[in-house]
């Protein structure tokens, strides 16, 4: 099982997230919100490596998350975290889903992305 898929699975039974692809021309991206307030908590999302200012060729699955700006600051200096692709630089930043960040990490910061868009 993939990390995503580890995430998704996370997300459907702890949070009830019912994963959305809104997009035809985006098949692999997935959103994850709230069923009451309709809210984005997150967004996975196959990026093209040059796009996000990473090395090599191809694309790379990414997750985007809101998070508090106090933290978001300290985890930009973090090997796996970036400055949110195509949300708020502010106040979401983007997860690389290769690895380099734990999966524990990760579902910590999902977990406060669910919690900042209730």
């Amino acid at each position: 099982m993939t990390l995503r898929e580890q995430i998704l699975r996370y997300a459907m039974e702890q949070q009830a997230a019912q994963p959305e692809h809104l997009w035809a021309k985006y098949p692999n991206f997935t959103v994850l919100r709230h069923t009451n307030n309709r809210k984005w908590y997150a967004l996975f999302m196959d990026v093209e490596r040059k796009k996000l200012g990473l090395p090599g060729e191809g694309t790379v699955e990414v997750l985007d998350l809101k998070c508090d700006p106090l933290l978001r600051g300290s985890l930009l200096e973090t090997k796996g975290f970036l400055p949110a692709y195509h949300m708020n630089k502010d106040k979401w930043i983007t997860v690389l889903l290769d690895g380099s960040v734990p999966k524990d990490e990760i579902i910590t910061l999902l977990n406060m992305s669910y919690d900042l868009t209730r």
